[in-house]
């Protein structure tokens, strides 16, 4: 693989197919907060982001919520700057709050092996969250393990199994700040 330098991820950037605009995000994003206050909105529930991929899909749906909800963050992955994840969660942050007896809604960019939103949720279920929900921007049905989650509560979009970067998904830890998603041309994968 090629050294990843800052003129390398423009060529990435440059080289990547539009996948889904951000006016296409913003609708869906708007269809899936109303689902999700439509279960939630009596529930006093904490949004737990799984870092760093959730950070945007929280912020967007949370200014999209209106009800009482209480914040916190993960930092769980099995991704450690390369395209495909480790056989193990690495646990770098462990949430601040205390979820027992709380309903938990665990927000995320992607939902594709299934494997760390598996061990996030058992974390979660281990502390004694009332209820645990999942949430995801988008969801590639094709990419699951054997064993872990099969499908979230609430999703925004569904997309093949290719690699994608914008919105918080990441190309070698780089174009999270990408306001919409991209497909990575098949050279730079």
């Amino acid at each position: 693989m090629k050294q990843i330098t800052p003129e390398y991820v423009k060529e990435v950037y440059q080289s990547a197919s539009l996948l889904i605009s951000r006016q296409e995000l913003m609708k869906a994003l708007d269809t899936m907060a109303t689902e999700m206050e439509k279960e939630l909105k009596d529930q006093n529930p904490i949004m737990l982001t799984v870092m760093n991929g959730g950070l945007i899909t929280t912020s967007e749906l949370a200014l999209r919520l209106n009800f009482p909800m209480q914040m916190d963050y993960v930092h769980a992955t099995r991704y450690t700057g390369e395209t495909t994840g480790g056989a193990s969660v690495h646990w770098k942050r462990e949430p601040s709050l205390e979820i027992e007896d709380r309903v938990v809604v665990i927000v995320d960019d992607i939902l594709d092996g299934g494997l760390t939103f598996s061990a996030i949720i058992e974390y979660c279920e281990g502390r004694g969250a009332k209820k645990v929900y999942t949430a995801v921007l988008l969801d590639k049905t094709e990419a699951r393990h054997e064993g872990a989650l099969k499908k979230a509560d609430f999703t925004a979009l569904e997309v093949a199994n290719e690699y994608v970067f914008g919105f918080g998904l990441d190309y070698h830890e780089y174009l999270r700040n990408v306001p919409d998603i991209y497909k990575v041309a098949k050279h730079h994968m």
